[in-house]
């Protein structure tokens, strides 16, 4: 039997990594805010985002087992006009890019504030350290390793934060309205398109198309890959949920910006170990996003201008390598300007619409995807997921130029 267990979790690897990757800092502040402001009442859109997700995210991942490339040659190969290639190479690979780059510090300094908060360094001394750690395993370019990293992470957030959700004692019946009965609290709009937000990441379908073919080597994987997907992405949905449960059930009707704001309420639960639970899941939730920011941009570079070798390839290590240097430099200086995230956004608004909107085009072309299109019940779900994620992205994109203004 644990033979057999071992074995079925062997097909685990490229949907962790998306998973991994999407509950950063980010989400776990989000998620906190989102309980600390609404209680349960906004669990609906993380229920919606993660089935969102899925459905992307098994797309992509069909795309890359298919047609053995990376989603950013696939977009490549869907135009004929110079110009048109051009211009969605270009748009999309270099909004990627300074996403990246943009929320990398970000990601590293909130990988320190669980270090920080329980030893008291400071969080620029620690967030270099960390991005340097993050700089070997990149340059390793071993995919096993981000791998198994990777999984091991999303086991330390499902026994901390999980864990602490159950301690916080939080009423099941509110919990389930909150979760099976969508409303939408005065003042709470922004906040559900940043729950939404945190989940559906842009450079994940490039990670996820990339990586699906390190693992399979063809479409006897699709099962197993939609499995990893479906299950992986679900515990990131229960994590980011177990996150706002735990806010709503204590700390509901405060005004918080950080986790780190919920280990005082534990303490009467949980004792001694209250901080500790709390900056053990706040650091794995940190670095593993600022192991994937880096990893999403030299992705979607080596896609979009078709670099072979993967991982190991020089020129994607020196793309990883920027990217976590601009996070190690800006890290130790404590910055993370407000217009740089604010341009970061307002990219992001854009391209989500248009990478949604190829992933729909790319899985429909039987040239490419032969019998493994989506059917006709897939693609209406598909398209719908697709319109309200454009939806959010264009609003995002207006609140992002709104407050450029």
């Amino acid at each position: 039997m644990f033979v057999q267990i071992k074995e079925k979790l062997k097909m685990f690897g490229p949907g962790a990594i998306v998973t991994a990757s999407f509950i950063g800092p980010g989400t776990v502040t989000t998620a906190t805010r989102a309980g600390a402001g609404f209680g349960f009442a906004l669990l609906w859109a993380i229920i919606f985002s993660i089935l969102a997700t899925i459905i992307l995210q098994e797309m992509v991942a069909r795309i890359g087992i298919v047609t053995k490339q990376g989603l950013g040659e696939n977009i490549r190969d869907l135009f004929d006009n110079v110009i048109l290639k051009f211009a969605a190479v270009w748009i999309v690979m270099i909004a990627v890019c300074v996403g990246c780059a943009a929320y990398i510090s970000g990601d590293l300094l909130g990988t320190s504030l669980g270090v920080s908060y329980l030893f008291g360094i400071p969080e620029n001394y620690v967030a270099p350290v960390i991005g340097v750690i993050i700089l070997l395993l990149g340059l390793s370019g071993s995919y096993k390793i981000i791998e198994k990293l990777m999984l091991f992470l999303i086991a330390v957030m499902c026994i901390t934060f999980i864990t602490t959700m159950i301690v916080s004692g939080p009423e099941i019946s509110e919990v389930l309205k909150g979760a099976f009965i969508p409303g939408i609290p005065n003042g709470s709009i922004l906040m559900i398109i940043a729950l939404i937000g945190t989940t559906v990441v842009p450079y994940n379908f490039f990670i996820h198309a990339t990586t699906v073919s390190e693992k399979w080597d063809s479409a006897e994987g699709l099962r197993e890959s939609r499995w990893d997907t479906i299950i992986t992405i679900t515990v990131g949905g229960i994590i980011t949920a177990a996150i706002l449960i735990t806010a709503g059930a204590l700390i509901h009707g405060r005004e918080v910006t950080s986790i780190v704001e919920l280990a005082a309420p534990l303490e009467p639960l949980m004792g001694e170990f209250a901080p500790l639970f709390i900056s053990m899941g706040l650091f794995a939730a940190g670095f593993s996003s600022a192991t994937a920011s880096p990893m999403g941009a030299a992705v979607t570079v080596s896609s979009f201008m078709r670099w072979e070798g993967g991982f190991d390839n020089a020129k994607y290590k020196v793309v990883f390598a920027l990217v976590i240097g601009l996070g190690i430099v800006t890290s130790a200086l404590g910055l993370e300007p407000l217009e740089v995230l604010l341009f970061a956004q307002a990219l992001n608004g854009l391209i989500l619409p248009i990478i949604a909107i190829l992933i729909m085009i790319v899985i429909n072309k039987k040239n490419f995807m032969g019998e493994h299109i989506n059917p006709l019940w897939l693609n209406i779900v598909g398209w719908a997921v697709a319109a309200v994620v454009s939806f959010l992205g264009i609003y995002s994109l207006v609140d992002a130029v709104t407050a450029f203004m």
